[in-house]
């Protein structure tokens, strides 16, 4: 690995007069220096994005879908290597890195085949002297601002999308993990990827993020982050009247009904909850467990809680470091928020390890709903514990949140589940399963959640503009 990674601009590293440093969350250790593209960069980028797109968006979908396989071929064939990479600076387990780069390169291959199936749609006619159709093409520069958490995963979401559409992409990892981002683009120049196609600035994300959100060339912005910062790209956009996608914050519910299969639903909430030590915007946020069965779950679950292992994601471990030390700070609050207010803790509450970012996994229970817990998404190894009798009263306390990302709920009865699908009011479902992540399902949410889709059949979508022709001839 290089010591020091410029900006990928036209296909060439470029150097910058600023670097700033990337750390490993486990130990602080520097892992190495990444320049920092600040306003020159970023204006150069914008332009290597524009000149590249006048053949780009020419090529023919075939074309575009050999380059995406050559470049899917190579992130498979550097798993180990990106694996590793994505561990040091996210600090998430190796097992779960290596998931990513399956999960992450699957996205690819959608993206290549998708492409070759993307078609416009002939009419017919109410006039024998007229065609109508329409058309699709790519919408233009797109702009592709990625969270630190699935540094591979969420980059080869929007990225093989895009130039599958036939756009260009400005990529702006986040500045705490940006070396996988780097790792992708070292493949893309292997993939001989035509020069402009796929560039990637890093940098301030205040900076940055306001140039590509004010950039009359930037036609498209597509981001994953919180809602806060979605809600300013979004604001900021308007100003140019971009098409935007946004996947935001969650809050997600956890319902466990009385006819659940317990042991199943124990083996959800451990795979909905920890996965990346409880960093993912889909993760279980909000534990509601009907009383018929609070006690025997609240045990089993502790059970499996003494069995997980903390520390380094480099070991043989299940839940690694928080990202920094605001994400520890915020797990820490919210925790004394909720015991301030009366909850009880279970289990966990503590650092693992003094001076690390290594955080017990937490039961809380007897939670109200005005506690952060509740109101907030807590980004950490937290299970807030609250008791329901009603399918009603789970119901609405489920939808009690301005989140509606994702949901899961456990029950063996049909009638219950297409209830639950209509009521709550969430963009995807887990039913009797923790996992829903793969490149077939439409990824977003409702409300403040964000706006659009990306993923399944739709994938290119985000990413095309329709054009209708009325020809009289």
């Amino acid at each position: 690995m290089k010591k020091r990674y410029g900006s990928l601009i036209n296909g060439s590293w470029v150097k910058h007069k600023k670097t700033f440093d990337v750390r490993n969350p486990f130990d602080n250790s520097k892992i190495l220096e990444v320049y920092d593209a600040e306003e020159t960069g970023t204006l150069e980028a914008i332009e290597s994005s524009a000149n590249a797109f006048k053949e780009w968006k020419k090529t023919s979908a075939e074309e575009r879908s050999y380059f995406l396989k050559t470049f899917h071929s190579l992130v498979l064939k550097n798993k180990k290597s990106i694996a590793q990479t994505i561990t040091k600076e996210s600090g998430k387990p190796l097992k779960e890195s290596c998931i990513e780069v399956e999960y992450g390169a699957s996205f690819i291959e959608w993206s290549a085949n998708q492409c070759l199936r993307n078609c416009g749609k002939i009419f017919e006619s109410p006039e024998q002297t007229k065609r109508m159709f329409y058309v699709k093409q790519p919408v233009g520069v797109v702009a592709a601002i990625t969270p630190w958490n699935f540094p591979l995963a969420m980059v080869t979401r929007k990225v093989g999308a895009a130039l599958a559409a036939g756009c260009c992409v400005i990529l702006k990892p986040s500045e705490l993990t940006p070396i996988t981002a780097l790792l992708l683009g070292e493949l893309s120049i292997e993939a001989k990827f035509p020069s402009g196609i796929f560039n990637i600035i890093n940098g301030k994300p205040d900076m940055i993020g306001d140039i590509l959100s004010k950039n009359s060339t930037i036609k498209k912005i597509t981001f994953t982050g919180s809602t806060k910062v979605g809600s300013l790209l979004m604001k900021n956009s308007s100003k140019t009247i971009k098409n935007i996608s946004l996947e935001l914050g969650g809050n997600a519910p956890f319902i466990v009904f009385s006819d659940a299969d317990i042991d199943l639903a124990v083996q959800g909430l451990i795979n909905a909850k920890f996965r990346n030590a409880g960093q993912t915007c889909i993760s279980a946020n909000r534990i509601f467990l009907n009383k018929e069965i609070y006690e025997i779950f609240l045990i089993k679950l502790k059970d499996r809680l003494k069995k997980m292992k903390i520390g380094s994601g480099l070991k043989d471990c299940d839940i690694g470091p928080l990202i920094s030390k605001q994400a520890l700070q915020k797990v820490e609050n919210h925790i004394q928020d909720a015991i301030d207010k009366g909850a009880k803790l279970e289990f966990g509450g503590k650092l693992y390890k003094p001076n690390s970012l290594l955080f017990e996994p937490t039961v809380l229970t007897n939670i109200k709903q005005n506690m952060l817990v509740f109101k907030r998404e807590n980004f950490g190894p937290i299970v807030p514990i609250l008791i329901f009798d009603k399918d009603r009263e789970a119901i609405e306390m489920a939808n009690n949140t301005e989140y509606g990302l994702a949901s899961y709920f456990f029950t063996s009865n049909p009638k219950r589940i297409w209830s639950l699908v209509d009521d709550l009011e969430y963009g995807m479902f887990g039913v009797n399963s923790g996992k829903i992540s793969t490149y077939l399902n439409p990824f977003g949410g409702v409300k403040e959640s964000g706006l659009g889709r990306e993923g399944s059949l739709q994938t290119l979508e985000p990413f095309l503009e329709t054009k209708f022709v009325n020809w009289n001839f």
